[in-house]
């Protein structure tokens, strides 16, 4: 399958999905799309709420020796002592607020997996971008669950393979209100990133749930 080929292309159903969701075909992956996970008006209300009621924050990152702002807002909530450390920066958890703690429950049954803590990316426009990474820290744990919410302006999630570089990339659309679960070996295997985009683009916020292993 090629970056042109529907990532959806003759997908399976696991018995542990509900109907309505789909498992993208990938070796060494394990990774299902809701998506219609919210229903459209729940997911216009949450994504006008966390534009305006989330604390955004822009942090500065270290590339080839230069200081540059993240291309993107971010923000860290979760459980009381769930601190995170990527890029080399540590994140300490604000308090869950309610639409979060209800969309983290919504995500938590339909991963049937603890889910304690989320990092929210706010892309402004079609310049804010995500680079390409894997969600293999330390403090997630070996085959981590990822619940990824998407809402507002749909992007192009693209996967590359770590190792297998005659694997060709994959583009996923994620549409607005849809979940994206990636599991078992997935981070061992494939890095994922949001590139930026020429064309004219509305804000879109990413929720990205997870469990940070070790607390109570």
């Amino acid at each position: 399958m090629d970056e042109s080929t529907p990532a959806n292309e003759n997908p399976k159903t696991a018995s542990w999905l509900p109907p309505t969701t789909i498992e993208l075909s990938l070796p060494d992956s394990e990774i299902s799309l809701t998506p219609s996970f919210l229903a459209a008006d729940d997911a216009d209300k949450l994504l006008a709420e966390l534009i305006s009621d989330i604390a955004w924050e822009q942090r500065d990152i270290q590339l080839f020796g230069k200081t540059f702002k993240q291309p993107r807002l971010i923000a860290w909530h979760g459980d009381a002592g769930a601190s995170y450390t990527y890029s080399g920066t540590r994140f300490e958890p604000r308090p869950w607020t309610k639409p979060l703690q209800r969309v983290r429950d919504a995500v938590s049954t339909s991963c049937k997996s603890p889910l304690n803590s989320v990092l929210l990316n706010l892309y402004r426009d079609g310049r804010d971008s995500m680079g390409m990474h894997a969600d293999d820290e330390p403090e997630l744990g070996p085959n981590p669950v990822i619940g990824s919410v998407s809402l507002g302006a749909e992007r192009v999630l693209t996967l590359r393979h770590r190792y297998q570089k005659d694997q060709p990339s994959r583009r996923i659309p994620l549409p607005h209100g849809s979940l994206l679960v990636m599991r078992g070996p997935t981070q061992q295997y494939w890095k994922h990133g949001i590139a930026k985009q020429r064309r004219a683009c509305a804000p879109r916020i990413n929720l990205t749930f997870r469990h940070i292993v070790g607390l109570p």
